[in-house]
């Protein structure tokens, strides 16, 4: 909420802050008045990509202007994250962040050039997906008991997009909770590792369910688990990571959009309300189901600024505990 304006006593000094400083709920009633950049860190056809995609349309339409969405990738979604960081504060350069440059990369990456806390503004995520823990098919384990119990015995190389996002945490997660020799591979990029996956260069992958989903389909890779505490249902028969018997590995990826920090509250509240009917939206909802993705929204803008603090807690001890490094 904004806070109430002082009241100064002389009129002439009233009357040069009025004119130098409009008020900010007059410039939110006139928001948004051109399109609006919406920044994905990461290359054309990965998960962010897709989700942003998805929401572009629906949510320019609710707004009343186009969304426009730009990829400005690298280093795991930090440059074109700290380019929204560095924009105005206006509402027009906001970003489709992730579990991987908002949470994790602060924990694994020496030299941040932005806090996702201090130079960004929440507003809310708005889908999730599970890791999905897979194999390729010639490893001789059906489920993912049998993966950790041949781990016991012999090197499993799994492959994930690189260094220091989700899937290389989500496997030094199973490392930690199944005590077995599961060796990280790392790739530049979810296309190359999948790739090998498939190829039989690596033993498996863990990867968001998106990422994965076609190979599983078309019994190229051998889906174990998904690391979340319900299961996706484009993978019904798929148990979680977390049923019994099983070593416990929450991993799930959330997408959030974030603005510059300092951006006003109304226009904030603003992106919020059009975002949430947005990821409600029938035709959106079954868009994204078919592709393994849920919606998935916070309370509010502040319910979702301590929901990042907890994500940041949370991958921070498993960044320390593994000593996962992106450098």
């Amino acid at each position: 909420m904004m806070r109430p304006r002082l009241v100064l006593a002389l009129a002439s000094v009233t009357l040069v802050a009025a004119t130098l400083a409009p008020p900010p709920v007059q410039a939110a009633d006139a928001y948004p008045s051109k399109p609006i950049h919406l920044v994905v860190g990461f290359p054309p056809g990965g998960s962010n990509d897709i989700v942003a995609r998805l929401l572009a349309p629906k949510l320019g339409q609710i707004l009343g202007t186009s969304v426009v969405v730009e990829n400005r990738a690298g280093a795991n979604a930090i440059i074109g994250t700290d380019y929204v960081a560095r924009a105005a504060p206006d509402g027009y350069t906001i970003t489709l962040g992730s579990a991987s440059p908002l949470a994790i990369s602060p924990h694994t990456y020496s030299n941040m050039p932005f806090d996702p806390i201090k130079d960004l503004t929440a507003i809310t995520t708005v889908a999730a997906t599970p890791e999905l823990i897979a194999i390729n098919p010639k490893l001789p384990a059906k489920n993912l008991q049998e993966l950790v119990a041949l781990a016991k015995k012999q090197d499993i190389t799994l492959a994930s997009s690189g260094n220091g996002g989700l899937p290389h945490l989500a496997i030094e997660l199973l490392k930690i909770a199944s005590k077995g020799r599961i060796v990280h591979v790392p790739y530049k990029g979810a296309g190359p590792a999948t790739t090998d996956a498939v190829g039989g260069h690596v033993d498996g992958i863990i990867m968001d369910v998106p990422a994965l989903y076609s190979m599983v389909s078309e019994n190229k890779l051998r889906p174990l688990a998904v690391t979340d505490n319900h299961r996706a249902p484009v993978l019904p028969a798929v148990p979680t990571s977390v049923e019994d018997g099983l070593p416990t590995v929450l991993a799930f990826n959330w997408f959030a959009v974030m603005a510059p920090a300092k951006t006003p509250a109304p226009i904030v509240d603003k992106l919020y309300q059009a975002l949430v009917q947005t990821v409600n939206d029938g035709e959106v909802k079954a868009s994204l189901a078919k592709l393994g993705i849920e919606p998935y929204t916070q309370a509010s803008p502040q319910a979702f600024a301590v929901f990042l603090k907890t994500e940041l807690t949370r991958w921070g001890e498993v960044a320390r505990a593994s000593g996962a490094k992106a450098d």
